[in-house]
């Protein structure tokens, strides 16, 4: 990936090297607690989120992160149930147009935020079945996070 913020291509790229070939509760665990390893290692003040569904499977909150970081988390993560893709592709999507998804998408505010750190969960076989979702950090830093631990968990999945 280039030193600068991704283009939608690389974004794009991302999401379908990082289809999962199953995901369930074991697998929640286990990508959360990559995750959380991940940010305590940096002190990131982060929350975590990861759900299939509308099921929450996995949450945590770090040292220094708040509930407006779970209000984040829900803002990111509904851009993606409704897009299909992570919250920094739509958001760079718009971008890309010469707007902004606040400008453009004649969505609630308050209910949807094209920011980067939520990420779609897709299964071979099944497309998107969830969310992981990053809070606390940079846009770009909360969705290079995700997507770390993503890569890593495909190296090492649950058993």
């Amino acid at each position: 990936m280039s030193t600068g913020a991704p283009t939608i291509s690389e974004l794009i790229a991302q999401e379908r090297r990082l289809t999962l070939p199953r995901f369930g509760y074991d697998e929640a665990y286990a990508l959360g607690g990559l995750l959380v390893t991940l940010a305590r290692e940096r002190h990131a003040p982060v929350a975590v989120d990861i759900r299939r569904g509308t099921q929450q499977l996995f949450h945590a909150a770090l040292p220094g992160s708040s509930a407006d970081n779970d209000a984040w988390i829900d803002r990111k993560r509904r851009v993606v149930e409704r897009y299909g893709e992570s919250s920094y592709l739509v958001g760079t999507r718009f971008r890309a147009k010469g707007t902004t998804f606040e400008e453009s998408s004649r969505l609630d505010l308050d209910t949807y935020a094209a920011h980067g750190g939520s990420f779609p969960i897709a299964v071979e076989g099944a497309g998107v079945i969830g969310t992981v979702t990053v809070s606390g950090l940079p846009q770009a830093e909360d969705h290079a996070l995700v997507v770390e631990a993503l890569e890593r968990f495909l190296t090492h999945p649950a058993s």
